[in-house]
């Protein structure tokens, strides 16, 4: 593990905070095994509560925990999501600016953030235990808005989409970089992506790819009406302030999913968080393997 701070005493009893979702029927013999597997190290254990309620009903044998995690109060040296990518984006929602190194292990479609298998349960215990994995720090977006519809956790691991709603009119997003006039972009919508996104919403409407740790951000049209509109790359330093006009009376703000109706008119602000996500990542792991192995990337022939 990477960074003297992250370095934990041999005589320290590691702490492990398990999130997960309820969506695991095809994996129940992995998942059996994997928490009989965990039982033999001295772990301490918490877990999400509906998490385990779940586990306990379609396992055989309840998981062992040592505390049930109801809200965001809690500690942990490494938590671990079970899931796909968008557990992974709750769980990083609970840790939220605790930093605490997450792992995603895989048990949903691509897995981009949960890119370990969990048939891989033998290795990562001893990766875990032994302190063999490397952390990267995956930047955050913040959003501000005067607008009292806007509550909840403000901030996007992956992008923040501003979109139209359902309906026919386009919609007019005017966007500022550090005050300054960058365009105006007309059509379905803006997506502000992070490298952590990148290959998600911003990859399918043709935005670009930017390795993980990159100091950037993605400015991707979705189905602009000129052109002249391509996306853009810029610094992750820059503020961001966008007003969208229409002919309808609303229009959607997501946040990594989370959506929120905003009146048309409103100003939101988007500005770099002042805390990152610390994704933990087995120590032979590299971008370019989830390029090749997931993307397909550089491949001739399919």
């Amino acid at each position: 593990m990477e960074g003297k701070d992250n370095i934990l005493s041999q005589n320290t009893r590691l702490k492990i905070a398990i999130f997960g979702n309820k969506y695991q029927e095809e994996y129940i013999s992995q998942l059996s095994e994997f928490f009989n597997l965990m039982s033999h190290y001295d772990l301490e254990v918490a877990m999400e509560y509906t998490f385990y309620n779940y586990l306990s009903r379609v396992l055989d044998t309840a998981p062992h925990v040592d505390q049930l995690i109801k809200g965001d109060r809690f500690t942990a040296d490494i938590a671990l999501s079970i899931g796909g990518d968008g557990t992974f984006l709750r769980t990083a929602q609970r840790v939220a600016n605790k930093e605490i190194p997450i792992i995603g292990i895989n048990t949903g479609h691509l897995g981009y953030l949960a890119d370990v298998t969990i048939d891989e349960c033998h290795d990562i215990f001893d990766d875990i235990i032994n302190h063999r994995y490397k952390i990267e720090d995956r930047s955050l977006i913040e959003v501000s808005t005067s607008c009292p519809e806007f509550t909840g956790w403000k901030y996007a691991l992956n992008e923040v989409a501003i979109l139209k709603q359902d309906t026919a009119s386009m919609i007019s997003v005017k966007t500022l970089i550090n005050g300054s006039e960058l365009a105006t972009y007309r059509g379905d919508g803006l997506i502000i992506s992070t490298p952590t996104g990148s290959t998600g919403y911003n990859l399918s409407v043709g935005g670009p790819i930017i390795e993980p740790c990159a100091p950037n951000w993605a400015l991707s049209p979705i189905a602009a009406h000129s052109l002249t509109m391509r996306p853009l790359v810029i610094s992750d330093q820059r503020v961001l302030t966008i007003t969208t006009t229409s002919r309808a009376q609303n229009y959607r703000i997501s946040l990594d999913g989370r959506s929120t109706t905003l009146p048309v008119g409103s100003t939101v602000t988007l500005r770099k968080a002042p805390f990152v996500i610390k994704l933990a990542q087995r120590h032979i792991h590299h971008f370019t393997d989830t390029l090749r192995n997931k993307l397909l990337w550089g491949i001739d022939k399919i």
